[in-house]
């Protein structure tokens, strides 16, 4: 089994993934080019970009989900810690572990509250107390307080925000580094929508997130860096404060004042 390293360089520079020239073909299609970036640990980078540009792609490319689709096609190289996510032999589903993914639409498993979060800990060998991972991945999740009493009901009998963090709480449960968030709350109302940014800022903490969003509003509140997608490429990033008001690039500063998109 390979175990992904922290480097030293890593510890040094603060970076936790960096893609180096990351091109990606679904058949005949370049879905990506030439993408290169850095994420720094402990920020929160929201990719941003008209639909059809990669950024769901891309934020796939960095737990290797797109290996699931039989004609995609990639090429160049992704560090996470220093170590190449896509060099032979790795162990993809240690990656996936240490890279949570949390979908559009909220997606908890067919089982109950205490299941959904306990299931993927204990099937990859966890040798903890599951009753206290479970109370600490839901409160890290900012749902303890609101299905404590209920832990052995469906996971379907939450609301549609209630699902989502308890698919955040099941990220976390796998003691993740950085979670990946493909428009967590496209599918929410404005409330739900609230206490899921409030939740992503406070994960910050302890953790690296990457969040694709359409929600110019939502980029702009709770992202430490900005990355602007455009047919396939990257654009542009920068601090978000910049990226909104000074980008360099006029193709970014149109589309962030709603000229296009």
């Amino acid at each position: 089994m390979v175990v992904l390293k922290l480097s030293t360089t890593t510890e040094r520079t603060n970076t936790v993934i960096e893609a180096e020239n990351i091109c990606l073909w679904y058949g005949n299609f370049k879905a990506l080019k030439n993408i290169n970036m850095t994420v720094e640990r402990n920020s929160i980078v929201s990719l941003i970009g008209p639909s059809g540009c990669g950024k769901s792609t891309l934020l796939r490319c960095f737990n290797r989900m797109n290996d699931f689709v039989d004609n995609a096609k990639i090429t160049g190289t992704i560090n996470l810690n220093g170590e190449n996510l896509y060099r032979k032999n790795v162990n993809v589903a240690e990656i996936r572990r240490k890279t949570g993914m949390v979908f559009q639409k909220p997606n908890p498993f067919p089982a109950s509250i205490r299941k959904n979060v306990s299931w993927g800990p204990s099937i990859n060998g966890y040798r903890g107390n599951l009753n206290k991972l479970v109370e600490k991945s839901l409160r890290s999740a900012a749902l303890w307080d609101e299905v404590k009493d209920k832990l052995d009901e469906s996971g379907y009998s939450l609301s549609g925000g209630q699902q989502q963090r308890l698919c955040i709480a099941r990220a976390i449960a796998m003691q993740p580094e950085v979670i990946l968030m493909d428009e967590p709350c496209s599918a929410l109302d404005p409330i739900s929508t609230k206490k899921i940014e409030d939740l992503i800022v406070s994960l910050k903490a302890n953790y690296t997130i990457m969040i694709v969003t359409h929600n110019m509003q939502q980029a702009h509140r709770i992202s430490d860096v900005t990355a602007f997608m455009y047919q396939g490429e990257l654009i542009e990033s920068g601090p978000t404060k910049k990226m909104f008001e000074s980008p360099d690039n006029p193709l970014t500063f149109d589309y962030v004042n709603g000229r296009f998109g």
